[in-house]
């Protein structure tokens, strides 16, 4: 049987430009993980369903295990790696230890992108949207009442910091 042709791919990750041949078959969370050593994306179920491996594409979050890494050609990818200068990304992870909603960790990567999306794109969520939106992300340590506490807490800060 004849290999898959390599196929040459270009994209940004984490802000810098990146260029590599890849098989077409190559998952996004493998090309991350095995080729550029961004570790922070978990591989969980492989099938979408755990969320662990929830990354940014063009600032949206996608299930990295579900996309090959082909067919983001041109696009920008953002890992958990990538956001170390992000505010609301330091405030998730400061609610998120001072909440206790951190106990293994698996699930942390991708739950912190869902939750930066949350708080960026429904900056009104209460319990029941926060924890609808939650829904794609598994976590079976924390029970979700620390990951809630924690985005319902990083909600109320922006609201309570004044606009310049």
């Amino acid at each position: 049987m004849k290999p898959p042709a390599m196929k040459q791919l270009a994209m940004i990750v984490n802000g810098r430009p990146v260029t590599d041949t890849v098989e077409p078959r190559l998952s996004l969370a493998d090309f991350v993980r095995e080729r550029l050593q961004l570790t922070g994306t978990h591989l969980g179920c492989e099938t979408g369903v755990c969320g662990a491996c929830t990354v940014l594409i063009d600032n949206i979050p996608i299930r990295s295990c579900l996309v090959f890494a082909i067919s983001l050609n041109g696009c920008e990818v953002r890992t958990i790696e990538g956001f170390d200068d992000d505010d609301v990304m330091y405030a998730l992870r400061a609610a998120f230890s001072e909440d206790h909603a951190l106990q293994c960790g698996f699930c942390t990567p991708g739950m912190l992108v869902t939750a930066r999306d949350i708080v960026l794109r429904l900056p009104d969520a209460g319990e029941h949207e926060i924890r609808q939106e939650l829904s794609g992300n598994l976590c079976r340590c924390t029970g979700y009442m620390g990951i809630v506490d924690a985005i319902q807490r990083v909600l109320r800060q922006r609201k309570a910091k004044p606009a310049y």
